[in-house]
Formats: C-alpha cells, sequence, structure tokens
C-alpha cells in the first residue's frame, strides 16, 4: 500500500496532513469524554449575546482543544467558536483550524445525543483536514488527503465514500433549525424521504453514503460546517454556495467580514446532483 507523500503547505513547504490527523482524532475523543461528563437532564444553560445556548461542557471541551493544538501544532493559528465570542481571534493566515467544541448545544440540551466535536485544518480558504466526534453516540469520523473514514466505538476504521446519484433524493436536514426556505426548495425537487439530524452529523451521512444531499437556508457559522465539510469533500462529495461555487473559510480574515458566518449553502454527497439542484436554487422563496 503507498501513502500519500506531504502535500504542500501555504507559504510553498511540505506539510504531512496525515501525521497531523490522528493527534486530531485524540484531541476530539479527550474532549468529547469531557461533554459526557456534563451531558445531564440539569445542565446549566447561558444564552449568548447571539441569542444561542452555551454550557460549562463548551468552555471545558473548548480549553482541552486548545491546549492540545498548542502542543501539537504551536504555529497553527486557531478560530474557536466560544473564544470568538469572547472577541479573542488569530491575525489573519492562509492556514489555521477551526474549533467547535460543541456543535449542536440544544441537541446536547435536549438529550438527544445528535452532537459533536468539530475540529479543521483550513489552507487557502478550503478545508483539508476534518474530525467530528459524536460522543454520545460513539461515532468518530475524519477525513483528509488520504481519504475518509469512519469508526463505531471500538470498531476498527472503515473508509468511506459518498454513494452513486440516485433518481430520487434522500435529504438530510436540520433537526433544530428547519427553515420555510428549506421546505420551499425541496418541494421543486424529487426527494424520497427526508431525516431530521443535529449538528455537524449530516455532512457524515453524506459521506458515508446514508444519505444524498443537505441544503442549508439559514445561518450557520464556519466553525459549524468546516470540520464535516473536510470529510465529505474527502469522501468524494462537495459543498456550495447557491450559485456553484466551492463554500469558502476565513472569509472574515480575508475579507475583514463582521464576523465567520456562512452563506446559504448545499452539501452533496455525488457531485453528479448539483446541475439538478442548482437549477432550482436561484430563489428559494418566494
Amino acid at each position: 500500500m503507498t501513502h500519500p507523500s506531504p502535500s504542500p503547505s501555504p507559504d510553498g513547504f511540505p506539510f504531512d496532513h496525515d501525521a497531523l490527523l490522528e493527534p486530531l482524532c485524540a484531541l476530539a475523543l479527550e474532549a468529547g469524554a469531557c461533554i459526557l461528563r456534563h451531558y445531564r437532564p440539569d445542565v446549566a444553560v447561558v444564552t449568548k449575546g447571539d441569542g444561542s445556548p452555551v454550557t460549562q461542557a463548551d468552555g471545558e471541551a473548548e480549553a482541552i482543544i486548545l491546549e492540545g493544538l498548542a502542543r501539537i501544532a504551536p504555529d497553527i493559528p486557531v478560530v474557536a467558536e466560544e473564544e470568538a465570542a469572547a472577541g479573542r481571534c488569530p491575525e489573519a493566515s492562509a492556514r489555521f483550524f477551526l474549533v467547535d467544541p460543541l456543535d449542536g448545544t440544544r441537541e446536547f440540551i435536549s438529550g438527544n445525543g445528535e452532537f459533536t466535536v468539530n475540529i479543521a485544518l483550513i489552507e487557502n480558504g478550503a478545508p483539508v483536514l476534518g474530525v467530528v466526534y459524536a460522543p454520545a453516540l460513539g461515532r468518530l469520523f475524519a477525513g483528509g488527503p488520504a481519504g475518509a473514514w469512519r469508526r463505531e466505538g471500538a470498531d476498527a476504521r472503515h473508509a468511506m465514500r459518498v454513494r452513486a446519484a440516485p433518481g430520487p433524493l434522500t435529504v438530510v436536514g436540520s433537526r433544530s433549525h428547519g427553515s420555510a426556505e428549506t421546505a420551499f426548495f425541496l418541494e421543486r425537487l424529487a426527494v424520497a424521504g427526508f431525516a431530521a439530524c443535529g449538528s455537524s452529523l449530516k455532512f457524515c451521512m453524506l459521506a458515508a453514503g446514508e444519505a444524498d444531499f443537505y441544503p442549508r437556508f439559514g445561518r450557520t457559522m464556519e466553525w459549524d460546517t468546516a470540520a464535516g465539510d473536510a470529510i465529505l469533500r474527502a469522501a468524494g462529495g462537495c459543498v456550495t454556495t447557491c450559485d456553484g461555487q466551492p463554500l469558502r473559510y476565513g472569509k472574515r480574515q480575508q475579507a475583514h467580514d463582521t464576523d465567520f458566518a456562512n452563506p446559504n449553502f448545499l452539501a452533496f454527497g455525488n457531485p453528479a446532483i448539483l446541475p439538478r439542484a442548482c437549477t432550482d436554487v436561484a430563489s428559494p422563496a418566494p
């Protein structure tokens, strides 16, 4: 079996992405164990300035990840959700980490298990490494230049690849953030079934061949999507804006935007679905 050689970095020097992926997985597992210690019905919830909930688990898990990244990759800046909420963001860089220590906080609070730890590496605006860990479900997903894989509990790794594009699509959408725009858009597509799911697990379902399409009309942040996006791309899928362009990261750093918000986007298992979906997406709602 041959292994990919280190890829060029944004500064032109080789960078061994595959060597970094396993330490990132270990960090996600450690953060997930911390989160599970707080996973109980009486968890205390605080509402942030943007109206989103946050718990002690978010902060403690983020601290674990930040400490670990400083140890294993001290030269790479980190943009993390709770640090960003506190106004602490690194200077612009062509390579940086995006971290959501507890994606799907509403799912964590509700107790349905559909929450994840997200860690992604961004290079030149594209997600090149991603780790998504669902601690309550025991599911770990990862992806990078060598491909995508998943692990269930203590099982061995299983390679992941998106499935062939079918006629009617199996669509996945947000459990807590549905929208009228999404419903209107899906009315114009041939849909075989719809599954609601929390957090970045939606991207992982596409990467694992469990669904075909994930349209998102509504506010998301870069740390919500980057890790799942990297895994989906590594499995052969893609994530685009509504005009068919790849979803980009580091927008605030590159263009001095006010925050790290994403535009509306479309996530595809098989990219062959893209023309079919984009034909109908120019105006997602009347």
